[in-house]
């Protein structure tokens, strides 16, 4: 750290009230039956983002509920940190239109004196290397993660104290980053939100052809209203439309995982491998790279080999129903049923149909350790084929909002690396805030 930097124990920085350090409710205070459909959010584990926002579903609990647990309510600024499960992250509670929130029983929060320091910045303190190595110190690994003691371990923590001038400087650049990503995610949240609207409408309930039989208005350009047919026939499908089985469209293959003690198959290794791991961890059905890579010698034991950019992966057993487009070249472990689109049906029609029928696809699964969705139960799922001139208006129209949804996705990678790139060198000191800033002006942001 900067020698002319101070530092300070978390408990010297909280704030002066009794309830600035405190933690989750014990479990028999915050049951599921004490849940209520709408109140005081309660932030959960899975509500921590990889920005400062907030993100997820969220539970509620009453008012009443919540003024009864007043030392586990949090407000904007204040830090929240999981004491067992997700060890390492830290959340922030935003300024929004909610006044307040509640902690989770696995959760434990940080309200910070803002005279000594800015929360943004020791947010993104605990974000860094140094944060989270800190949080981790004191962290069992046995069974479910959990911290011996958090509110003590917490209160031990040494962070860095720059001038606050500084460390605001610093939250201001890094935040910069996040809003960038932030803004991205709720355009892309629109954005699918679009495109999966206009598939339910035209595929689902078809909706221009009813129209049509009912006589109501077009909704729709005239040259894509005539596409659509004026009837539903006798297999209760648009006339003209064919019925088939998503196994006669596609090609289904799957995957394997080479044995991982040989090292010749891993180090080093060139080629995207995915497993249903890498699937989870985003946000949007964009597969843009692994985690793992795999050479030449183990991408040679699996039969399916580099399956081709623009393939269809549907996660097919714990859990069944991550879903994603490949946009590079990538192989899979065995956890996958892969669709090549080399037919009539663009991938992104079958993205949205395997999303649209994932009941259908459970449905079909079976297994008495875990529930599995094998090739030979997928393949003959039904599917209705639209004429050819309507699947090519779908794929030029909503092939455009998931391209846009694709180069979003490719800005927020690169928004995040740089951001992870900058955090532990502006935390440190290692990167002043002059040179940060020129950093950003040369990488464009």
């Amino acid at each position: 750290m900067v020698s002319e930097w101070g530092a300070l124990t978390v408990d010297q920085i909280k704030a002066k009230d009794e309830r600035s350090i405190a933690i989750g409710p014990f479990g028999s205070r915050m049951k599921a039956d004490t849940y209520v459909t709408s109140g005081v959010p309660v932030i959960r584990g899975n509500n921590i983002s990889d920005t400062r926002t907030l993100a997820g579903d969220f539970v509620y609990v009453s008012e009443q509920t919540a003024d009864e647990l007043k030392s586990c309510n949090v407000f904007a600024g204040d830090l929240v940190f999981p004491h067992r499960g997700a060890i390492g992250q830290v959340g922030i509670v935003p300024n929004s239109e909610v006044s307040r929130f509640i902690l989770s029983t696995s959760l434990m929060k940080l309200t910070c004196n803002r005279e000594l320091v800015d929360p943004l910045f020791v947010f993104y303190f605990f974000r860094s290397s140094f944060g989270r190595q800190a949080l981790l110190q004191h962290a069992s690994t046995v069974g479910t993660p959990g911290i011996g003691q958090p509110l003590t371990s917490l209160r031990s923590i040494r962070l860095p104290i720059p001038p606050r001038s500084e460390q605001r400087a610093i939250a201001h650049i890094l935040g910069t980053l996040d809003d960038k990503i932030e803004l991205n995610r709720r355009r892309n949240q629109n954005l699918e939100a679009m495109a999966r609207a206009l598939f339910q409408d035209w595929f689902v309930d078809f909706g221009p052809v009813r129209a049509k039989i009912e006589g109501r208005k077009p909704y729709l350009p005239a040259n894509l209203w005539q596409l659509f047919p004026d009837r539903i026939d006798a297999d209760d499908k648009p006339r003209g439309w064919k019925r088939s089985t998503i196994g006669e469209e596609v090609s289904v293959c799957g995957g394997s995982t080479p044995s991982t003690k040989e090292p010749t198959f891993w180090d080093s290794g060139i080629h995207n491998w995915a497993t249903p791991k890498d699937l989870s961890a985003i946000a949007f059905p964009v597969l843009l790279g692994t985690e793992r890579k795999i050479t030449d010698q183990g991408l040679e034991k699996i039969s399916s080999g580099l399956l081709p950019a623009g393939t269809v992966l549907l996660s097919s057993r714990a859990p069944i129903g991550y879903l994603a487009i490949a946009e590079v070249p990538t192989a899979i472990n065995q956890g996958f049923i892969a669709m090549k689109c080399d037919g009539a049906l663009p991938n992104i029609f079958v993205l949205l149909w395997c999303r649209e029928n994932m009941g259908a696809i459970v449905g079909n699964a079976n297994g008495s350790t875990f529930l599995e969705i094998s090739k030979s139960n997928f393949r003959p799922l039904p599917i209705v084929v639209p004429e050819d001139k309507l699947l090519s208006v779908f794929r030029q129209q909503v092939g455009s909002i998931y391209n846009r949804i694709v180069e979003s996705e490719r800005e927020s990678r690169a928004l995040s690396d740089l951001r992870n790139t900058l955090l532990p060198k502006l935390i440190s000191g290692e990167l002043r805030i002059m040179d940060a800033e020129k950093f950003l002006e040369r990488a464009g942001v």
